[in-house]
């Protein structure tokens, strides 16, 4: 397949902190598997991350782990795109030129805006979830904290990342699919408004596979930064052996073949995304006959976890402790992603009337 025809594939992640095994499984190999037959494009969000004000010193050693971390589980700087945001001016200009065909109103009416505001501002969800009643809320709030204006336009940065690159495969997760439909809907708009055919409508992309969810430690939900029950690809074998060991359970079957409660269940899935056939279907059997022990359980996990996450843990050392490759890397995706950024920058420039005198 020739370079040109290829789809053009955009992912970015927050610097918010380390990546965890559910990112791991849950999209990072896939994008593994996806270099070869996509035109690949993965990039660190630090520009999105400053919608939260994070301490400057911490940013940047987060946005540098991400990226360590990314390259580690083999994502290939040859034949993907991999930037930081930031390293793209077009970006903060294309942001500015598309915010003009995008409402206030339907950016107050995300779901993740609501939510995130009332954090900023520390208020809780009111009976009254109506948005005449949250335009009062946020705006009328009696406190001295705020809520900025970049939290409010994160879509429309977002949407600037897809359309800049004219990416056509976006994979998102269920939190961010609004805001993939928004983007549609800002390219469709500018596309009607100027009467042409330039900015393509992104979609959902899974690369062809089932979606992959990866349980937390705590016995429900998936695995997630803010839940607290992760499993760190950089943990070290002690921190993680005690994370497995302390996952939660029940106090076991009673009866040949029950059904299994949420926590065991979650303690199976882990199991069959790192273990092999036949030990899978070993403790199943156990489970059945009731003979299982959940504490050998949780150390063939553990052990099966660690099989994964070693390797990745050792190459992030590696790459964290090489300023001159990470910068080198970095300097070489700017330069691609910039290409294309430029590019359309200019294209949307001409059509919106901004041109050289």
């Amino acid at each position: 397949m020739s370079e040109q025809k290829k789809e053009i594939v955009l992912s970015g992640i927050r610097p918010t902190g380390n990546l965890h095994l559910g990112n791991y499984f849950g999209a990072l190999r896939k994008f593994v598997a996806a270099q070869d037959d996509y035109d690949c494009n993965f990039f660190v969000a630090d520009l999105h991350a400053l919608t939260t004000n994070p301490d400057p010193a911490q940013l940047h050693t987060n946005a540098k782990n991400i990226l360590a971390e990314y390259l580690a589980a083999g994502l290939d700087p040859e034949k993907s795109t991999i930037f930081m945001q930031s390293d793209i001016p077009e970006l903060s200009e294309m942001y500015l030129l598309l915010n003009m065909h995008v409402g206030i109103g339907e950016l107050m009416r995300t779901a993740s805006f609501k939510d995130k505001a009332r954090k900023a501002l520390g208020i809780g969800t009111p009976a009254d979830d109506s948005d005449e009643a949250f335009e009062k809320e946020i705006i009328g709030a009696a406190t001295n904290k705020r809520v900025n204006a970049g939290l409010l336009t994160y879509p429309t940065l977002m949407a600037v990342d897809i359309l800049i690159q004219k990416a056509t495969l976006v994979p998102v997760g269920k939190d961010q699919l609004q805001h993939l439909e928004l983007t549609r809907r800002f390219a469709r708009r500018f596309n009607s408004f100027y009467g042409v055919d330039l900015l393509p409508e992104p979609k959902d992309f899974d690369f062809g596979g089932a979606p992959v969810k990866v349980p937390g430690l705590d016995g429900s939900g998936k695995m997630g930064k803010s839940e607290g029950n992760c499993i760190y690809l950089i943990d070290d074998p002690k921190v993680l052996r005690k994370k497995v060991m302390r996952a939660v359970t029940d106090e076991g079957p009673k009866e040949p073949n029950s059904p299994m409660s949420e926590p065991i269940a979650n303690l199976f899935s882990l199991l069959e995304l790192t273990s092999t056939p036949e030990v899978v279907a070993q403790f199943r059997d156990a489970y059945a006959d009731c003979s299982i022990r959940y504490g050998d359980l949780k150390k063939q996990i553990a052990e099966d976890i660690l099989k994964v996450t070693t390797p990745i843990r050792e190459r992030v050392n590696d790459i964290l402790a090489d300023d001159q490759y990470i910068a080198s890397v970095l300097r070489r995706g700017a330069e691609r992603a910039r290409e294309r950024a430029s590019k359309t920058l200019a294209e949307v420039r001409e059509v919106m009337g901004i041109r050289p005198f």
